[in-house]
Parts: structure tokens; C-alpha cells; sequence
């Protein structure tokens, strides 16, 4: 149950934002093995006077940022999987793999209140965050 924000410095179209989106959602879903139903990505975009990055990328109109919030949990391994399978995907959609950060935030599951306002330890989630 990953909740997810990506954070981009220029507009694209609507297709081209829809792409980003389901990218980095199959990345989830890749990486952390959550089920595919489990949806939970958005799409902020800025103008570029209101993001900074660094001035030596190549195409700095291009600069992502991934956040993810999710359950405290899983490996490394699950980690790396992650990280690697959003870079390439975002890579297929031009953005510049040199140009893609990935911010986890892991949060204990007593510290995720869902389905009506139960802590997320108390809840079947119905996948493993073991992973």
C-alpha cells in the first residue's frame, strides 16, 4: 500500500503524465510485489522556477522526483529492485536515468491508519511486505 508522489519540473501531456504515472506503478508492483490493484501514485507538476536542481544535468527540465511512503519491511534486495526498475522505466518515458532521485520513507504499520481508521498492524492486508 505504497503511497507514492512523483514530482517533475516541466509539463507533459496528458498521455505522456499518464505514462509517468503507471511507470512508476509497475515499478511497485515489480520491486515490492504489492497487487496491481493496490494504486496509490501521483503526479505534481512545477514550473521550473519553483524546483531547483542542479544546473550541471544535461536536461534539467527533465529532473524527477520519486517519493515513496510504505511500510517498514522490506529487504534490500526489494529495495534495489525497486530503484532499478523505476529508473529504467522512467528511462523509456526520456527521462534521463542521471536525472531520476527515489526517496523511501519507511513508516511502521501502527503509524498507517486505513480502512476506517484502523492502524495498518491490525489490518489483512492481503500481500506480503516481507519481501
Amino acid at each position: 500500500m505504497p503511497s507514492t508522489l512523483v514530482e517533475v519540473r516541466r509539463s507533459y501531456p496528458p498521455e505522456q503524465e499518464a505514462g509517468i504515472v503507471e511507470a512508476v506503478h509497475a515499478a511497485l508492483v515489480e520491486g515490492f510485489k504489492i497487487p496491481s490493484e493496490d494504486r496509490c501514485v501521483r503526479l505534481l507538476t512545477y514550473e521550473p522556477h519553483l524546483f531547483i536542481c542542479s544546473p550541471k544535468l544535461d536536461q534539467p527540465e527533465r529532473y524527477t522526483v520519486v517519493t515513496v511512503t510504505a511500510f517498514s519491511g522490506r529487504s534490500l534486495d526489494a529495495k534495489r529492485n525497486l530503484y532499478r526498475s523505476i529508473v529504467e522505466r522512467l528511462d523509456r518515458m526520456g527521462i534521463p536515468p542521471s536525472h531520476v532521485k527515489i526517496i523511501l520513507n519507511e513508516v511502521p504499520r501502527d503509524n498507517w491508519g486505513l480502512r476506517g481508521g484502523k492502524p495498518a498492524s491490525e489490518v489483512e492486508l492481503g500481500f506480503k511486505v516481507e519481501v
